[in-house]
C-alpha cells in the first residue's frame, strides 16, 4: 500500500476517533460512539497491515486472535460491578505495550544504525517510562478495586522523598541515554525503575480517590502512544495518543474539582489513612438511626409529588439499575415526577452511574448532574440514596475536621424526606462516618439493593 493511500486511510481513521469522543459525551449516543470508535480502530488495523514494512503476518494474526478473544470475552463476561477494574487492566496493557514498543524499536534500531537520532532517543526513553508507570500504577489500582490489596492507604517512612528519589533517578538514566551512552540495559533500567515508581506512586492513593487515578493513568497511556507514534511515523498513534491523553487529562482535572481537591492532594495526600479519627470527629449530634419497612417507604413514594434516585457503589453492587427503572417507571405511571441525581465521582470510575443507568435504559433527560440537582432537592419529597454514601455526606458542608471537608456534594437533606437504602451502617470506601444516617428526617432501609427495591415495587403495586 502507498505511503500516500496509508495516510489517507489514517486520516479517515482519525475523524472516526474525533466522532467516537463526541458520540461519548452524551449517555443517549454513548453506545454509536463505541461503535463509531471501533470501526475507526478496525480501519486502522487493517491498514496497519497492509503495510510493505510487515515482515511476519502469522505473528501479528496470532497477537490479534488472542488479544481480540480476549477482549470479547471480558466484554461480555465481566459484570458492571466489575467495569472499573477491567477498564484500569485494560489501561495498563496499553502503557505496558508501548513501553515494550520502545524496547523494540531500541532494540532493532541501535544494532542497525548506531546510535540513534536525538527525537527517536527522547521518544524512547518518554515512551518507556510514562508506559511503565502507567503499567504498573494501573496494576495496582486494579488489585485495590478487585480487593486483592487492602483499599486504604498503604504508606510508608519518607514516602515522597523516596519516590521523588526514584523518579529522578529513572530520568537521570533516560537522559543519559539520549546523550549517547545507548546501551539497551539502561533501557532496561528505566523500564523497572518507572514501573516500581509506579507501584509506589499508586499504593498511598485511597481506593475512594481510584476514579481519579484511573483518569489521570489512562492520561499517561495515551501520552506514551503519542510518544510511541513519534518513533514509528505513524499519524494515527500520535493523533489518537493525544486524544486520550487530552481527554484524560481534562477529566482528571474536572473529577479533582468536583471534589474540591487539588489533584495533588489527590495523589500525596493519603486520602482515608485515618478513617477511624475522621470517624469520630463525625458531627453525629447524638442522634439516632430511625429504620423503616418496605410498607412505610413504598407509602412515602406513593404519596410523593417528587423523587429523586441518588446511585452509588451500591447500586452497581446490588446490580439494581433494572429494578431501579421497573420502580421509576411505576411511580411515573401515577403522575409522579422522577429523576436521577449523579455525582462526578460516585462509583469507581468516571462515569459509573451513567453506564449503570444507561444499561437499564434510563431515559436521558432524567440524568441530572450535581450542578443541576441540587436546587431542585429543596422541592423534593423523597430523595431515594440507593448505595451512595460520601457524595450525600453533609460532613463535606458542615465538618472542617472532616477529610472532605469543601468536597460539593448532593444536598440530598433539602429534601422533605431521605430514604437510604443500605446493607448495612458500615461507613462508605473512605471510610467515614455519615450524620445524614442521624438526621431526623432520614429513613434507613437496610439489606440487599436489590430486594429492597423489589419489595418496594410489589408494596407500590398494592396501594
Amino acid at each position: 500500500m502507498s505511503r500516500t493511500t496509508t495516510d489517507l486511510l489514517y486520516l479517515v481513521t482519525i475523524v472516526t476517533f474525533i466522532l467516537a469522543l463526541r458520540f461519548l459525551s452524551r449517555p443517549d449516543k454513548a453506545r454509536w460512539g463505541n461503535r463509531i470508535g471501533a470501526v475507526g480502530m478496525l480501519l486502522a488495523i487493517a491498514v496497519t497491515f497492509a503495510q510493505n514494512e510487515v515482515v511476519s503476518y502469522w505473528e501479528i494474526a496470532v497477537g490479534m486472535v488472542i488479544g481480540g478473544g480476549f477482549g470479547a470475552v471480558a466484554a461480555r463476561r465481566v459484570k458492571m460491578t466489575a467495569m472499573p477494574q477491567m477498564v484500569a487492566l485494560f489501561n495498563g496493557v496499553g502503557g505496558g505495550a508501548a513501553a515494550l514498543v520502545s524496547w523494540a524499536e531500541f532494540h532493532n534500531r541501535v544494532p542497525a544504525q548506531g546510535n540513534l537520532k536525538l527525537d527517536i532517543s527522547i521518544a524512547i526513553m518518554l515512551s518507556a517510562l510514562i508506559g511503565s508507570i502507567s503499567f504498573a500504577g494501573s496494576m495496582i489500582a486494579f488489585a485495590k478495586l478487585q480487593e486483592l490489596i487492602k483499599g486504604r492507604p498503604i504508606t510508608y517512612p519518607c514516602q515522597k522523598f523516596a519516590n521523588l528519589a526514584l523518579l529522578a533517578a529513572c530520568v537521570v538514566i533516560g537522559v543519559t541515554l539520549v546523550a549517547g551512552v545507548q546501551d539497551e540495559w539502561l533501557l532496561w533500567a528505566v523500564i523497572a525503575g518507572s514501573a516500581l515508581f509506579g507501584v509506589l506512586f499508586v499504593l498511598p492513593i485511597g481506593g475512594a480517590d481510584m476514579p481519579v487515578v484511573i483518569s489521570l493513568l489512562n492520561a499517561f497511556t495515551g501520552l506514551a502512544v503519542a510518544v510511541g507514534g513519534f518513533e514509528l511515523e505513524n499519524n494515527v498513534l500520535i493523533v489518537s495518543g493525544m486524544l486520550v491523553g487530552a481527554s484524560g487529562t481534562f477529566l482528571t482535572m474536572l473529577m479533582g474539582r468536583a471534589m474540591n481537591r487539588s489533584i495533588a492532594n489527590v495523589l500525596f495526600g493519603a486520602f482515608g489513612q485515618v478513617s477511624e479519627s475522621a470517624a469520630a470527629a463525625a458531627a453525629t449530634d447524638g442522634g439516632t438511626v430511625r429504620s423503616a419497612s418496605a410498607e412505610d417507604v413504598a407509602v412515602m413514594l406513593a404519596y410523593a409529588h417528587k423523587v429523586v434516585f441518588v446511585p452509588g457503589y451500591g447500586l452497581a453492587v446490588a446490580q439494581a439499575q433494572h429494578d431501579v427503572r421497573q420502580l421509576a417507571d411505576l411511580l411515573e405511571a401515577k403522575g409522579i415526577e422522577v429523576s436521577y441525581a449523579i455525582h462526578p465521582v460516585a462509583g469507581r470510575m468516571p462515569g459509573h452511574m451513567n453506564v449503570l443507568l444507561a444499561e437499564a435504559n434510563v431515559p436521558y433527560p432524567q440524568l441530572k448532574e450535581m450542578d443541576e440537582a441540587n436546587p431542585e432537592f429543596s422541592r423534593t419529597d423523597v430523595a431515594v440514596i440507593v448505595g451512595a454514601n460520601d457524595v450525600v455526606n453533609p460532613d463535606a458542608r458542615n465538618n472542617q475536621g472532616s477529610p472532605i471537608y469543601g468536597m460539593p456534594i448532593l444536598n440530598v437533606d433539602d429534601a422533605t424526606a431521605v430514604v437510604v437504602l443500605k446493607r448495612s451502617m458500615n461507613p462508605g470506601f473512605a471510610g467515614i462516618e455519615n450524620p445524614l444516617f442521624y438526621n431526623p428526617k432520614t429513613v434507613m432501609l437496610f439489606g440487599d439493593a436489590k430486594d429492597s427495591i423489589t419489595k418496594l415495587i410489589a408494596d407500590v403495586k398494592s396501594l
